[in-house]
């Protein structure tokens, strides 16, 4: 059974930092893109950051470039999210994925396991 689960979520100050986790279980981690979407209330999942497979390859979204960092330790089977200087507007529920083989696309239909998510709020 696959799993990935997140963490490091929390509340922090709009110029703060937070590193989201998350951890797969059950396929073979080195073989999958990774990840990372959010969603606010109200509002469409939307893609934040992702890498490849190999982790030759990362993606972000142009509102998170220059503050996120997205990483993978394959021994660990983990994804990481290194999200500094926050702001208010990226408080969401955030959600790894995974995508066998991928090159880290930010269309979420390529994904074939989700995580249950991680909140993060981000005050002014």
């Amino acid at each position: 059974q696959v799993q990935l689960v997140e963490s490091g979520g929390g509340l922090v100050q709009a110029g703060g930092s937070l590193r989201l986790s998350c951890t797969a279980s059950g396929l073979p981690f080195s073989l999958y893109a990774m990840g990372w979407f959010r969603q606010a209330p109200g509002k469409e999942r939307e893609f934040v950051a992702a890498i490849s497979w190999e982790g030759a390859r990362t993606n972000a979204a142009d509102s998170v470039k220059g503050r996120f960092t997205i990483s993978r330790d394959n021994a660990e089977n983990t994804v990481y999210l290194q999200m500094n200087s926050l702001k208010p507007e990226d408080t969401a529920v955030y959600y790894c994925a995974a995508e066998r083989l991928g090159g880290g696309s930010p269309y979420p239909a390529g994904y074939g396991y989700w995580g249950q998510g991680t909140q993060v709020t981000v005050s002014s």
